[in-house]
């Protein structure tokens, strides 16, 4: 079956219209088109675009892929592409021709700036793409920035859906990470066979643009809180004359488990700071995490110092590393 963009030709750009992402000229749109276009997505693997193929975005695109998925790539980095066109995807030089002829375009970036210039910047998908392709906003930023990019891509008549997701490469590859997902009802019904396809941990957030992006602050911040402690404590062992290997085998099996100390101190026990995931990533999102409770006027004990600890492994030398390199920098400060 061919898939076209919708309305390709087929209905005007609405003006702005100021109005929330789920009202107004989007209402319009899926009583206009909503029925057709549902049965296309039900029944057809339509084509992809994705824009941000590094270490999460690279194993989402991959995993589309894997499933028969149409899939096309742009990044920065030219071996990422490579590395996609091997398995099936087509590349292009930059994210307007990307988009062409895709039905939703998934944006995978560091951050506002980055997702700003991926949509609006010179060579941006929105100058060309149609009215009612999906656009999901995958990076992890401010909520007050998901919903400002959100309300611009609305004017235009772009589908919404504000999607930020957590579980590393490795989860993102085989369709097993979590997925935060906020936006209409109507745009998330259309889109669900997308979503599913990569995620089996699909977790629907609310209607409102911006709770996936506060959601995923919320996790990230203990995971930050967890990581620094899970450091904090086998330095302390090996303070103590103990096993780090060891002790991190008892911690495992007992209450001071989590999934990220888990992950991180291996790997740090190893010496293995190849970056999965950068310092600066955590250091941007417990930033953003402490930003957003002091705007809801919420001040906790630990997220403040977590995010000076992540502030000052990077301001060290650390940046470019693995997060788990922050046991490196909690050693390095008793020397």
């Amino acid at each position: 079956m061919s898939l076209h963009p919708p309305l390709q030709g087929a209905h005007q750009r609405p003006g702005k219209a100021g109005s929330a992402v789920s009202r107004g000229w989007l209402g319009v749109f899926w009583s206009f088109v909503g029925a057709k276009l549902r049965w296309m997505m039900t029944n057809s693997l339509f084509p992809v675009a994705v824009v941000g193929v590094g270490n999460m975005g690279g194993a989402m695109a991959a995993n589309l892929l894997a499933r028969g998925w149409p899939v096309h790539v742009c990044d920065l980095v030219p071996r990422r592409v490579r590395d996609l066109e091997s398995l099936g995807a087509l590349g292009h030089e930059n994210a307007a021709q990307t988009v062409l002829n895709c039905v939703a375009l998934i944006v995978c970036v560091v951050d506002a700036t980055e997702c700003e210039q991926v949509l609006f910047g010179p060579n941006g998908a929105v100058a060309a793409m149609q009215p009612g392709q999906l656009v999901l906003l995958c990076p992890t930023i401010a909520p007050e920035d998901t919903e400002a990019l959100a309300q611009r891509l609305a004017e235009h008549g772009m589908a919404v859906l504000d999607a930020p997701m957590s579980g590393g490469p490795a989860r993102a590859r085989d369709g097993s990470m979590s997925l935060m997902v906020a936006g209409a009802d109507d745009v998330y019904r259309c889109f669900a066979p997308l979503l599913t396809a990569l995620s089996s941990r699909v977790f629907r957030i609310s209607p409102r643009v911006g709770d996936g992006a506060r959601t995923k602050l919320v996790n990230n911040l203990l995971a930050g809180i967890n990581l620094v402690g899970a450091a904090e404590v086998l330095a302390m062992a090996r303070t103590m004359g103990l096993d780090a290997g060891r002790t991190l085998d008892v911690i495992e099996q007992s209450s001071g488990q989590s999934w990220i100390g888990s992950d991180r101190m291996r790997r740090a026990i190893a010496g293995d700071y190849v970056p999965r995931a950068h310092m600066t990533l955590l250091e941007k999102d417990t930033r953003l995490a402490v930003q957003a409770a002091t705007a809801a006027g919420f001040d906790g004990p630990l997220g403040a110092r977590t995010a000076a600890v992540f502030a000052s492994a990077s301001a060290a030398g650390l940046a470019e590393l693995d997060d788990a390199a922050v046991l490196q920098w909690l050693e390095d400060r008793r020397r």
